[in-house]
């Protein structure tokens, strides 16, 4: 399954995380806590995990075509709840196995 992973560096990790599973919630099936969320969206699902430096994000999804646009989709909207603070998004795919 490809994959993609990135971490952010924002001290509002847990906001985030939070908001985009509240966002996505009643469209996808969606499991939170503070620390921790996974996101089944149609492309993919989206697994978070927060800490006090940084907001650590994989991506997953069956066909391959589907990773950067979950990339982009996750991206936009984390950015959207960020847009005070400017963030950085470098994200890394997984080697295939």
């Amino acid at each position: 399954m490809p994959s993609s992973h990135v971490n952010v560096a924002t001290a509002h990790a847990s906001r985030y995380l939070q908001q985009l599973c509240k966002h996505w919630a009643h469209k996808f099936p969606v499991e939170f806590d503070p620390n921790h969320g996974v996101i089944d969206l149609s492309l993919g699902r989206t697994v978070m995990d927060a800490d006090g430096a940084a907001l650590h994000i994989t991506v997953s999804a069956d066909e391959a075509g589907s990773i950067e646009r979950l990339e982009s989709v996750v991206t936009d909207h984390i950015k959207r709840f960020a847009f005070r603070e400017e963030l950085m998004f470098d994200w890394k795919r997984a080697e295939a196995a």
